[in-house]
């Protein structure tokens, strides 16, 4: 085996070792996690609420909760539109526009078995849009770990018929 081999072979050899030895949760909060050992918190967060649309008039509201077992600081939910919305309207004072079709949205603190107070979003669409495809997700959770992704991330379709779409 050349030496050029041997190297690339020690290094590679090396890097796996440190990666393994970190153990797991490496990577869900380098902040966290890794050298001094600490262990990586583990929350489990809910986003549930409505989405309606009537002519151009596209609402959201929703609440957060963590099913715990870790209290969270902070946590961030990313609401993503399929249609555009008016330009210049304003946000809630814990929301901030992340794109053109992209709502970000601040929870608070959320200790385990807490919920958030509720977030209200009334906006105009572009146009009037038939139906609207509203994507709410958490974008961040304080470095938690989450369990379950699954009560988190939901997909809505609200028709233009001004009733209610639970998520």
């Amino acid at each position: 085996m050349g030496v050029k081999r041997k190297a690339l072979l020690v290094t590679v050899s090396a890097v796996t070792a440190v990666v393994m030895g970190a153990g797991p949760g490496v990577g869900a909060d380098a902040g966290t996690a890794g050298v001094q050992g600490a262990a990586v918190p583990e929350a489990d967060l809910a986003h549930h609420g409505y989405v309606s649309l009537w002519s151009d008039q596209l609402t959201v509201r929703f609440e957060s909760e963590n099913h715990g077992p870790s209290a969270v600081a902070d946590a961030t939910v990313r609401l993503t539109f399929s249609v555009a919305v008016a330009a210049g309207q304003s946000l809630p004072a814990n929301c901030l526009w992340g794109g053109d079709r992209e709502v970000l949205c601040r929870t608070g603190q959320l200790r385990a078995g807490g919920r958030s107070q509720e977030t209200a979003l009334d906006l105009k669409a572009a146009g009037r849009p038939v139906e609207a495809v509203v994507q709410i997700d958490t974008a961040w959770n304080g470095g938690a770990s989450d369990p379950n992704p699954e009560n988190h991330r939901h997909r809505v379709l609200a028709p233009a018929t001004g009733d209610p779409y639970v998520f």
